[in-house]
C-alpha cells in the first residue's frame, strides 16, 4: 500500500515585513527538523477486525487467540477495532485465524503507508509561479492573505471568482481533510479551523507543528538560500540553510497546503483536520479508517483524501460506504504515478470522485494518473499557490492539490442545494471542460457546476 503525492514547493514569507527575528525563528525551526522526527506514526503490525460481539466479546476472542485489542476505529459504532498479536504471530496469519472465529465478521492486516522518493517523476517545477512574489496583503472573507494566493491562475481557470459572485457562495458546512494535519496558527485559516484530531498520537488537535522541534538557534544574517527536495525542489528564505530531504520530513506541510486550497475555493467552510500521517509521510490504514469515522461522526459534509493506495481494503471500503450513507461527499486524488492503474479510494467511483491533474494550459499533467477507472474529473495541479506552515505560502504540484479544488467546489454546491448528495455533487462537476477521454468528464469548472444546480440563477447573473 502506498500514499504518494508529488509536489514542488517554493516558499516565501507569508506577509512581507516580518522581522528578522521571526525569520530567524523559521530558520531555526527548520534547521532542527532532522533531529525531531516522531516515531509515533510508524504503525506496529496489527489486524483490523470487524466483530458483532462488541468490545467485551472481542477481548474474550483475543484472550483465547493471543492478541490484544489496541483500540476502536469506528467511534460510537463499536464494531471495528485494531488488534495486535501478543505472541509475535504475523498479521496475515492472525487475520486468517481470527476470520474463522464466531463473532468475527472479517479481519485484514493493517497496512503501512510510506511516501518514498519519486525520482522518475518529470520535473515541471523549475519556474516558480509569479504569484508567490505578489505578497501584498488583501482581505479574503475576513482573513488576511496574499494577493498572489487569491488571484492565481488556477482560480481563474476553474472560474472560481465568477462562481462566488454569480451565486453568492463562499462554502457551506464542514470539510474534513485526512492528511498530515495543519498549522493552526496560519493567518489565512483563522476563523474556519476546527480543532480536529491527531490519530498518530491519539490526542485532540490536528496540529502538524507538533512534529517539529520548536527551539530555535541564534538568527543567521548571512546564511544563503537553501534548496530543499520534497520529491523535487523547494526554496526557503535566506535565514534557512537546512536540507530537509532525507531527514524524515518529506511530507511536512502537506496538510496545511491541501487545506489552503480548500479555503481558497470555499473560504467560509469550516475545516476539520484529521491527522493520520506523520511528517515523513508514514501512516497506517487503521488511522485512515478511524479518521473517516471520526469525520462523519463530527458532522463533516465533505471528506478530502489527497492520497492513493494500490491495495484494496474491505474495511476502508466499508468506512466510505458508511460516510456515503450519512450524506458525506467524498473526493480523492487519482495519484501521481503517470499511469492508467487502479488506485483507491479514487477507484471506488460509486461513492468517491477521483481527481486527476491538468496544467494551466488544460493539458493532462505528465505525472497524473489517468483513465476512467480512477478519474471522475480533473483540476489544475501544477504550481498551485497555497498556505504552508509558519505563515508561509508555497506552490505545489500533484493531484494532492487538484483534489481539494473539487472538495471546495462540493462545499459551494451545498450552498446552492443544502442537501446535495454524493451523486448530485458528482453530477454537478461533470459540467466541465472536456480534455480527452483519459481525464474523466474534463477539467473542473466551478461556475458551470453551480449553474447546473441552479440554472435560472446562473442565467440571471449573465443578464444586464
Amino acid at each position: 500500500m502506498r500514499r504518494k503525492f508529488w509536489l514542488s514547493l517554493v516558499l516565501l514569507i507569508a506577509i512581507s515585513g516580518q522581522s528578522a527575528s521571526a525569520q530567524g525563528l523559521l530558520g531555526g525551526l527548520l534547521s532542527n527538523l532532522g533531529s525531531t522526527v516522531s516515531n509515533l506514526t510508524e504503525p506496529q503490525p496489527g489486524v483490523i477486525v470487524r466483530t458483532n460481539a462488541g468490545l467485551a466479546g472481542l477481548k474474550l476472542v483475543c484472550l483465547l487467540h493471543a492478541c490484544n485489542v489496541v483500540g476502536n476505529l469506528d467511534g460510537n459504532l463499536g464494531q471495528v477495532f485494531l488488534v495486535r498479536s501478543s505472541n509475535g504471530l504475523l498479521p496475515n496469519l492472525l487475520a486468517n485465524v481470527l476470520s474463522l472465529v464466531n463473532g468475527i465478521v472479517d479481519a485484514e492486516p493493517d497496512q503501512a503507508l510510506v511516501i518514498p522518493p519519486n525520482p522518475t517523476a518529470p520535473d515541471t517545477s523549475n519556474a516558480a509561479p509569479a504569484g508567490l512574489w505578489e505578497t501584498s496583503p488583501v482581505n479574503y472573507y475576513g482573513t488576511t492573505v496574499t494577493y498572489g494566493y487569491v488571484n492565481q491562475p488556477a482560480a481563474a481557470i476553474i472560474q472560481l471568482p465568477q462562481a462566488q459572485k454569480n451565486f453568492n457562495v463562499t462554502g457551506k458546512g464542514i470539510i474534513a481533510d485526512i492528511d498530515t494535519g495543519v498549522d493552526p496558527t496560519h493567518p489565512a485559516l483563522q476563523g474556519v479551523l476546527l480543532p480536529g484530531w491527531d490519530f498518530t498520537r491519539n490526542q485532540a488537535g490536528g496540529n502538524e507543528l507538533n512534529d517539529v522541534n520548536m527551539s530555535a538557534p541564534p538568527p543567521c544574517d548571512s546564511c544563503p538560500a537553501a534548496y530543499v527536495n520534497q520529491h523535487t525542489a523547494a526554496m526557503l528564505d535566506q535565514h534557512t540553510a537546512h536540507m530537509l530531504d532525507g531527514t524524515g520530513y518529506e511530507a511536512f506541510g502537506h496538510g496545511t497546503m491541501v487545506l489552503g486550497v480548500i479555503h481558497l475555493v470555499a473560504p467560509t467552510a469550516q475545516l476539520l483536520p484529521a491527522k493520520a500521517f506523520g511528517p515523513d509521510g508514514n501512516g497506517s490504514l487503521s488511522n485512515i479508517i478511524a479518521a473517516v469515522y471520526y469525520s462523519v461522526q463530527n458532522h463533516a459534509n465533505v471528506i478530502n483524501m489527497s492520497f492513493d493506495m494500490t491495495t484494496s481494503s474491505t474495511e476502508f471500503n466499508n468506512a466510505l460506504k458508511y460516510a456515503n450513507n450519512n450524506h458525506v461527499i467524498l473526493v480523492a486524488s487519482a495519484g501521481n504515478e503517470g499511469e492508467d492503474e487502479m488506485v483507491y479510494p479514487a477507484g471506488w467511483q460509486q461513492y468517491v470522485m477521483g481527481v486527476a491533474s491538468t496544467n494551466n494550459q488544460d493539458q493532462p499533467s505528465s505525472f497524473s494518473n489517468y483513465g476512467d477507472q480512477v478519474v471522475w474529473v480533473a483540476a489544475p495541479g501544477e504550481g498551485v499557490i497555497t498556505t504552508y506552515p509558519f505563515g508561509l505560502y508555497a506552490a505545489g504540484w500533484g493531484t494532492s492539490f487538484s483534489c481539494p479544488m473539487v472538495s471546495g467546489t462540493a462545499s459551494l454546491v451545498l450552498n446552492v442545494q443544502s442537501n446535495a448528495s454524493q451523486n448530485q455533487a458528482a453530477w454537478a462537476v461533470t459540467h466541465a471542460k472536456f480534455i480527452n477521454t483519459t481525464m474523466g468528464f474534463g477539467r473542473l469548472n466551478t461556475n458551470w457546476a453551480l449553474t447546473s444546480m441552479a440554472p435560472l440563477q446562473g442565467l440571471s447573473s449573465l443578464l444586464p
